[in-house]
């Protein structure tokens, strides 16, 4: 097929490089300039695994461009993927202003065609909503569309279709292409077909619905997983209170199947772009239609806590902290990408700061993203070339994302190193049995 994507971001871009893979026509539309021209040239701008050998193969084999033309991309295009971001408002809901201009872009270049020949060839362009978008923006994308072409005395209908996106950070490639399901909301035969077309070499269940329940699911499914995160997070603090072993309580639930062992690991709680950004709209619609959202608020409450209740063990553990230093392994909200928005380091490195003590950090991908969201921090802070480095002289280590690096430090070598041998590993990842026995304080 041909395909347009409006944005190049996370979402935009794996699902630029993966339709193309699948033998697509794929064209980009990306209006900021210095990312547009990275990616003209081949070079991807966020760290994701894979995604940059997928965009090599694309562009050498002619299956995708880039360009900042609407009009150009829109023309040739059955599918026109909206693949912007939705950022949170100060009140929570969802900023739709990338969505709602994307499609004023569409509309606008629909308005030059030859209305005639365009219903002679189709029933016209399917718009497909991969952005987390509140229940109902379909509805008024659908409205806006069918209100513009009133007004150019146009007949040719634009559909709007829902297809949300199930990608992890880290992974997206793999859940791209690997699908657990895929969810598809439409309003018509048609929209049904193309979609089922596009996704026919999919070996998943594909559910077909119209586009409000779509929207629903993506928002219900992320807030779920949430919520296990934090209900395990809850555990775990009464754990600490009654000697119980936490690990051991999420691995002896995880085998049960009616609950499964993902998103039951207790740690710092979650960050990124996603779910903070999209239990805080689900939570603004619930209150919206006047439906309690009590549980998700709680849900909310738990994972902003988490920072806070990991200070008080480092308090407790080194006593004073002014003036001690301490190590933070790991800057992005979980390991295998180099997103830093929203992560749990940005609230522990604040925390410390505060009570003053000197904090030196390390991240194999994170530290310039980290630099460029949060420069007050930065400039109170310091980053080492490595983790060895970052653990010299250290009072305390505070273990933040589960890069597969740190589990093979030579853990001698870093308590050589350190004043004081104390390590928090709040992503319980590192065995602290093991960690023990070689003269580490765990907590």
């Amino acid at each position: 097929m041909n395909i347009a994507v409006f944005g190049a971001g996370y979402v935009g871009l794996v699902t630029a490089v993966c339709l193309a893979a699948q033998g697509n026509k794929v064209t980009v539309v990306e209006k900021d300039r210095d990312k547009l021209e990275k990616l003209q040239e081949g070079r991807v701008t966020f760290y994701e695994p894979d995604v940059d050998s997928l965009l090599d193969a694309a562009m050498s084999s002619g299956q995708i461009t880039f360009t900042s033309d609407s009009a150009a991309a829109i023309a040739p295009a059955e599918l026109l993927f909206i693949c912007v971001g939705t950022p949170a408002l100060p009140d929570g809901s969802a900023d739709l202003s990338q969505v709602e201009a994307v499609m004023r872009t569409i509309l606008k270049h629909l308005s030059h065609y030859q209305i005639p020949s365009l219903q002679q060839e189709a029933e016209g362009k399917l718009v497909v909503v991969k952005s987390t978008v509140p229940v109902g923006t379909g509805d008024r994308l659908s409205r806006m569309a069918e209100l513009h072409m009133q007004s150019i005395g146009a007949a040719v209908p634009i559909e709007v279709a829902s297809n949300p996106e199930f990608l992890r950070e880290g992974a997206a490639v793999h859940d791209f292409l690997f699908p657990d399901r895929i969810v598809i909301g439409v309003g018509s035969a048609r929209g049904e077909r193309l979609l089922r077309e596009l996704y026919r070499s999919f070996e998943c269940p594909v559910l077909s619905t119209d586009t409000r329940t779509a929207e629903m699911i993506k928002y219900a499914s992320n807030s779920f997983l949430a919520t296990k995160i934090s209900f395990i997070n809850m555990v775990s603090d009464l754990c600490d209170k009654v000697q119980a072993d936490v690990t051991h309580v999420a691995k002896g639930m995880g085998y049960d199947r009616r609950i499964g062992e993902q998103f039951l690991k207790a740690g710092i709680g979650f960050g990124g772009s996603c779910f903070p950004k999209d239990l805080q709209a689900f939570a603004a619609v619930g209150r919206k239609h006047h439906v309690q959202v009590e549980l998700l608020e709680q849900v909310i409450r738990i994972n902003q806590e988490r920072p806070v209740k990991l200070l008080e063990k480092l308090k407790d553990a080194l006593w004073v902290m002014k003036g001690k230093r301490v190590t933070v392994l790991g800057l992005t909200f979980k390991p295998h990408t180099d997103d830093v928005r929203d992560c749990p380091a940005s609230h522990v490195i604040a925390g410390l700061l505060r009570e003053q003590a000197e904090v030196v950090a390390y991240d194999p991908v994170g530290m310039a993203n980290f630099r460029a969201a949060y420069p007050e921090l930065s400039a109170r802070m310091r980053f080492a070339d490595n983790a060895y480095e970052a653990c010299d002289r250290s009072d305390g280590i505070v273990l933040l994302t589960e890069w597969p690096l740190f589990k093979e430090l030579d853990w001698v070598r870093v308590l050589a190193k350190m004043e004081t041998p104390y390590l928090l590993d709040a992503r319980h990842y590192l065995i602290d049995e093991e960690l023990g026995k070689l003269g580490f304080v765990c907590n």
